[in-house]
């Protein structure tokens, strides 16, 4: 293969990664890639709930995130139920949290109050909207590296009691809690972060517990277990509750946390002895992946849990520890397959390539301001002709946008159908986590509504950006 200046993908002879396989009927679907709730109807169009997206386009225009709701909650419920069970004869059950960073919005945050579910925020804006929806505070659990003192504030403050763990993550947060918590006349309930030395197989960005990052105290280094002195030194105005520790994000088996777990119940018994205390709870955190292409083959919650159940029951009893309380975060499991973006072509253009080689390039009216994922992780995405069915022979396609970037592209590669045009739709499924979350309004763009569908019907969740969004901000 000869390079080209703009990279091996240019290159001639290229024809996609090797796990893309040139498809038999360019009309059918995934199912792993799609929400439960998601097929195409007798005339080819993609529907969700029975709502064609020739509908949402037509009502709620495009780009726009759509959510199948009763994936999304059907997702939720099934990771509590399966790990209230699984971990049941251990310890009572396991509690399991949505991670808001993924996607939040107030109706969201319902949705995880009504079934069950607590709910991890990581900032003051994510705490604003759990109050907006009335979750207890009890079922709140507050990250950040840096919490501010008014975050820190907020959380202490809520409700009449506070929120259910604040998880420190320096030695400098520790004091500012102490503080901030005596003056306010309230205990702080806290969570000591260990940073427990384990490599995630994921991307470098989102692999978290790797001891050379900005999260949690290490273990290997001893200040987990000075973190923990600390916080039990400023009793009664702190209160420790858990050892928490998070291997990364996008993570497929339950490798990493056989080790991750053997860590972190070592220094559960050592707290204990060292402390004469019982840690009533252990957060193993989660990440765990989700099926973006045909690449990929995430675990069911319940081979999940299964997993994990025998890790620390295994652990425990080689420690001679009680198993204490588990708690764990699915991450974007639960959101991320439940949507898919809906966009509208705007341009076809076939470039030549070196060798005569050649790539059509498909623009669609979103791209990196409301996927970013692409860009920032070299992601891979799929993608289908939602608007009608083809006869046409598939061709290899990238999937770009319309920002000024050469690096704007949604989906890198996909069989699509050689007849696509300006006007057809295109859907994107597994979008969303962190596709909503980690938008922006880049070149001026106004950020795409989520709309949700459930039983034939579609409401929206948030409204389209407008120009006067754009403009309202500006100090003129």
């Amino acid at each position: 293969m000869r390079a080209h200046e703009a990279g091996a993908l240019h290159a001639e002879g290229y024809r996609g990664p090797t796990w893309l396989q040139l498809p038999h009927d360019v009309n059918a679907l995934t199912p792993s890639l799609w929400a439960q709730n998601v097929g195409r109807s007798g005339d080819g169009v993609l529907q969700v709930a029975g709502v064609p997206v020739t509908d949402l386009a037509a009502k709620f225009g495009t780009p726009a995130y759509v959510v199948d709701e009763a994936d999304f909650r059907w997702r939720a419920k099934e990771f509590a139920k399966t790990y209230d069970e699984i971990f049941g004869d251990l310890c009572g059950g396991a509690d399991v949290y949505y991670a808001g960073k993924a996607f939040l919005c107030t109706e969201v945050a319902r949705w995880i109050r009504d079934d069950g579910l607590n709910l991890d925020v990581c900032s003051g804006g994510e705490l604003a909207v759990a109050m907006r929806a009335e979750l207890p505070g009890e079922r709140i659990g507050m990250h950040g590296n840096n919490k501010s003192l008014a975050e820190l504030e907020a959380a202490v403050s809520y409700g009449s009691h506070g929120v259910g763990r604040i998880v420190v993550d320096s030695f400098d947060e520790i004091e500012r809690l102490a503080r901030t918590a005596a003056r306010l006349g309230r205990v702080a309930r806290v969570m000591v972060r260990v940073t427990v030395g384990v490599e995630a197989h994921t991307h470098e960005f989102i692999a978290t517990a790797h001891e050379d990052q900005k999260f949690g105290f290490s273990l290997a280094g001893g200040d987990a277990a000075e973190a923990v002195r600390r916080v039990l030194a400023h009793a009664p105005h702190l209160e420790l509750v858990g050892l928490h520790s998070h291997i990364g994000s996008q993570i497929f088996d339950t490798a990493g946390f056989e080790v991750s777990a053997r860590r972190m119940v070592r220094l559960h018994a050592e707290v204990s002895r060292e402390h004469g205390i019982e840690v009533p709870e252990l957060d193993l955190g989660g990440g765990f992946g989700i099926a973006y292409t045909s690449e990929h083959d995430p675990l069911t919650p319940k081979n999940l849990a299964v997993g994990m159940a025998e890790i620390v029951e295994r652990e425990c009893r080689i420690g001679g520890v009680a198993v204490p309380r588990i708690s764990i975060e699915p991450g974007r499991a639960i959101a991320g397959p439940s949507t898919f973006t809906l966009y509208e072509v705007g341009t076809v253009k076939r470039v030549r390539l070196d060798g005569g080689a050649q790539r059509r390039y498909i623009a669609v009216d979103g791209g990196m301001s409301d996927n970013i994922r692409t860009a920032l992780y070299d992601a891979d995405y799929s993608c289908s002709l939602a608007s009608r069915s083809s006869s046409a022979a598939p061709v290899l396609s990238r999937v770009v946008g319309k920002h000024c970037e050469s690096g704007d592209i949604v989906v890198k590669d996909e069989f699509l159908p050689g007849d696509v045009t300006p006007g057809d739709l295109i859907a994107v499924p597994g979008t969303g986590a962190y596709c909503r979350a980690l938008s922006s309004q880049y070149n001026h763009a106004p950020r795409p509504p989520v709309v949700a569908v459930r039983d034939g019907e579609a409401r929206l969740l948030i409204r389209r950006e407008t120009i006067a969004d754009l403009l309202a901000l500006d100090v003129v």
